[in-house]
Order: structure tokens, then sequence, then C-alpha cells
């Protein structure tokens, strides 16, 4: 199952400098976990925001439940999640 991610990062003010570092150490150690797997094909940068587009192809709803909440910053996020499958009309092969 592809599922388009888009989760957009909302950091506490409060935290201080130390805290911020800890948890951006932690979340791109997850986030290269999961993509090393193979289970998190693509992530992109949305320009001028602290939010990322991903693309997942996992098993299971559950399993994409996994994924994105074992991310340190999974509190901290507004998510959109969209299951997709390759249109009939597509002359490419899955670019996944």
């Amino acid at each position: 199952m592809v599922y388009v991610v888009e989760m957009d990062v909302k950091i506490p003010e409060s935290w201080d400098e130390d805290k911020l570092k800890s948890f951006l150490e932690r979340e791109k150690e997850t986030s290269q976990k999961w993509q090393n797997s193979g289970k998190w094909k693509h992530l992109w940068r949305v320009a001028g925001k602290y939010s990322n587009i991903s693309i997942l192809d996992v098993e299971s709803p559950e399993e994409l439940h996994e994924i994105i909440s074992s991310l340190p910053l999974f509190p901290y996020m507004n998510i959109k999640v969209t299951s997709i499958c390759k249109h009939p009309n597509a002359i490419k092969e899955n670019l996944l």
C-alpha cells in the first residue's frame, strides 16, 4: 500500500536549544532508519515551511501508523495521509 504523507511540524516555543537539538537528532536517526528499510521511499521538504511530503510503501495502515508514530516529533505534527495507487492511464511503470 502506497501513501502520501504530509507532515507539518509545530515545535513548542518553550523548548530550549538543547531540547530541540536532541529531538532533531533523534528524528533524523529514526527517519533514516525507515528510509534504509525501504519502507519510506521519498522525503521532500516543503519550501518555506517546516513541513515535508513523503511517500511510504507499507504492508498495512497499521504499519504506516507504526512508522509515523515512531518519529520523536510525532506528537508535534499535523499529519495528512492519502492512499494512492497507479493510475490506469499512466505510461510509466511505478517509480517507487
